[in-house]
C-alpha cells in the first residue's frame, strides 16, 4: 500500500506521515529532506541556491547527510524552497523518490507533490493543510523552544512566502491532488489529526 501525504510548512503532514508508517508497519520517506539535503549543500559549498546549474550540481550528497539536524533548521528550509523550485533538481530527485514508493509492501511518503507527480496512482492521499496563522504559530513555538529569537511576524511572513513559491513554481507545484482526502489540522489535536488520517486513509482504501 502506498500512501501519499501532502501539504504546505508546518501543516503537520510529516507527523501525520510518520504516524500512519507507524501504525500500517510501512517505511517512510520525508521528501523535504531530500531538497533540504540540498539546500546545506549549496550552502556548505557557497553556491547560488538561485542558479539551477549551482542546484543541480548539489544534488550529489552523501546519503548521511539526511539525518543530520543541520537539515530542521528553518534558514534551511527556505533555501530548499528556492531549490525545489528549478526543474533539473526536480528530475533529479524524481527517480529516488519514486524507487522508495515501489518497494515492495509499499511505503508512505510525505512532500509537496507525492500524490500529482511522484506517487499518482498511491492506494490512498491526503492533502495536510492549517491557517498560515496557526502554522506560524507552531514553526514560532519550535524555534523558540530551540532558544531562536526570530520573531512570530518574521515566521509568518517566511511561511507566507514559501506557501507563494511552492504553489507558484511551473514544476509539479504544491496542489491538491483531485482524489485526495482534506485534512485541516488547524484545530486538531496532534493525537485527533492522526485519528482523522487513519480514518480517511481506511476510507479510501474500502472505496477501492
Amino acid at each position: 500500500m502506498i500512501i501519499a501525504v501532502d501539504g504546505p510548512a508546518a501543516s503537520g503532514k510529516g507527523t501525520v506521515a510518520r504516524a500512519l508508517a507507524r501504525h500500517y508497519g510501512l517505511p517512510h520517506l520525508d521528501t523535504g529532506l531530500l531538497y533540504r539535503a540540498v539546500a546545506a549543500n549549496v550552502r556548505a559549498h557557497d553556491l547560488d541556491p538561485a542558479k539551477e546549474a549551482d542546484a543541480v550540481a548539489a544534488c550529489d550528497f552523501d546519503e548521511r547527510l539526511l539525518a543530520s539536524a543541520v537539515l530542521r533548521d528553518d534558514a534551511i528550509g527556505a533555501l530548499a524552497s528556492v531549490v525545489s523550485a528549478h526543474p533539473l533538481v526536480r528530475s533529479a530527485l524524481f527517480q529516488r523518490q519514486k524507487r522508495f514508493a515501489a518497494q515492495l509492501g509499499g511505503a508512505v511518503l510525505d512532500g509537496r507533490d507525492i500524490g500529482t507527480v511522484i506517487a499518482p496512482d498511491a492506494d490512498a492521499k491526503l492533502f495536510v493543510k492549517a491557517t498560515p496563522q496557526i502554522r506560524a504559530k507552531r514553526r514560532h513555538a519550535e524555534l523558540s523552544a530551540r532558544g531562536d529569537t526570530t520573531s512570530f511576524d518574521k515566521v509568518l511572513s517566511d511561511i507566507r512566502a514559501r506557501d507563494a513559491r511552492d504553489s507558484g513554481r511551473s514544476t509539479a507545484p504544491l496542489v491538491q491532488a483531485p482524489d485526495a482526502a482534506l485534512l485541516d489540522t488547524s484545530f486538531l489535536s496532534i493525537d485527533a489529526s492522526i485519528q482523522r488520517a487513519i480514518a480517511l486513509v481506511e476510507a479510501q482504501r474500502a472505496r477501492s
